[in-house]
């Protein structure tokens, strides 16, 4: 923490996807806001998905990457922080080259995708690459896992600038988060009841899991299927849905509020994460510390205490799925308070601030001609 009483208080800037819909990267980036408005700490959030409202205090909405440029002038702040899932394309990584040169500035990434380090771009990593050039540029790039932290420094990232902090967090107070009507009913009509979070995307392998429910009920009557998020496959599930005899057991939520699926969650027997493909799952850590069974298929990267199971494998599935609801006892949760990895990155910022750059030694010139730029191209400055 800073000591010195004549600074300004931190000011931070985050760039990402803002919900909804509530996917892992907005997680994070909600949970960062959150936790430093709490502690009085002013935080504004630039949203970079084409999901767009109305501009709402200090979470902007801007239409077009001019506008980001724009805002990025305009606002004050002591930190910006970037937070990018999937791909490293070039969109991104000119916007983060933009960051990285913001004088004045501390600059931080959060790289989320937790698949690339796997993909064909990821396993051709170098520095010599456009991706490790804009990456060298950040003053601290965080690693939401070892994967991503490795690749990082094939791409010449001094491991010194390289922070491993995996992006989850648990609010320690679920009872007062309201679950939507259709879900509450649902979870007191069932038992045991199965869950999944993520997206309605071919990569979760949902065919499986529908399939999976009927095996279940078999031993299980009173098995439903809880499935929260949103994505393209909504009406080919639904269809397939429709299709069983067990239809009104598998319920589809839509994209339900971050504390509402964490109480969900919790009230689960089973959290599923059954996938073609996948990262590191922020439902899958946020599963574990509620003391919630987690069954996911292995993608070398789990953290302890996941059952693991092979892809699209509907035996093993549901062979593990019994296994675990014959376990009698009380669940073991995660100890620590659930904002572990939000203090590190409030530090990182701090100790960012402790920092002089060149940058900073720059001064506000290159603000000030950018300023000097949008006021000739008449944009507004509010």
């Amino acid at each position: 923490m800073r000591s010195d009483p004549e600074r300004p208080p931190l000011h931070v800037l985050q760039l990402g996807p803002y919900p909804p819909p509530h996917g892992g990267v907005q997680a994070n980036l909600t949970a960062i806001r959150q936790f430093l408005l709490e502690r009085q700490i002013p935080c504004t959030v630039i949203n970079l998905t084409r999901h767009r409202r109305a501009n709402t205090g200090d979470v902007y909405y801007p239409k077009t990457a001019l506008q980001v440029l724009w805002l990025l002038v305009r606002l004050r702040y002591d930190v910006v922080h970037l937070h990018i899932g999937g791909n490293l394309s070039f969109r991104l990584l000119a916007l983060g080259l933009v960051c990285s040169l913001l004088p004045g500035k501390k600059s931080v990434l959060t790289f989320h995708s937790g698949g690339y380090p796997s993909s064909e771009a990821g396993r051709s990593a170098r520095p010599g690459s456009v991706p490790g050039f804009v990456l060298r540029r950040f003053d601290t790039v965080v690693a939401v896992n070892q994967e991503i932290a490795n690749l990082l420094v094939k791409f010449g990232v001094s491991r010194d600038r390289i922070r491993l902090i995996p992006p989850f967090a648990v609010q320690q107070s679920l009872a007062d988060a309201p679950l939507p009507e259709a879900l509450e009913e649902f979870l007191r009509s069932h038992t045991p009841v199965l869950t999944t979070v993520g997206g309605l995307e071919p990569e979760y392998d949902l065919p499986t899991q529908i399939e999976l429910l009927g095996l279940v009920r078999r031993r299980h009557p009173g098995a439903g299927l809880a499935i929260i998020g949103s994505g393209g496959l909504e009406a080919d599930l639904r269809r397939q849905i429709e299709s069983t005899p067990y239809m009104e057991h598998i319920l589809l939520c839509g994209d339900v509020p971050h504390a509402a699926t964490l109480r969900a969650i919790a009230a689960s027997d089973v959290v599923l994460r059954t996938t073609l493909y996948d990262g590191d799952s922020v439902a899958v850590r946020e599963a574990l510390h509620l003391g919630t069974p987690v069954i996911a298929t292995d993608n070398g990267m789990r953290p302890d205490g996941v059952d693991l199971v092979p892809p699209s494998d509907l035996g093993t599935l549901h062979h593990a799925v019994e296994q675990r609801l014959a376990q009698a006892g009380p669940r073991e949760c995660d100890r620590g308070t659930g904002e572990e990895n939000l203090e590190s990155v409030h530090r990182t910022y701090e100790t960012l601030l402790d920092e002089v750059s060149w940058r900073q030694r720059a001064g506000g010139v290159l603000s000030t001609l950018l300023g000097f730029l949008f006021t000739l191209l008449g944009l507004p400055r509010e």
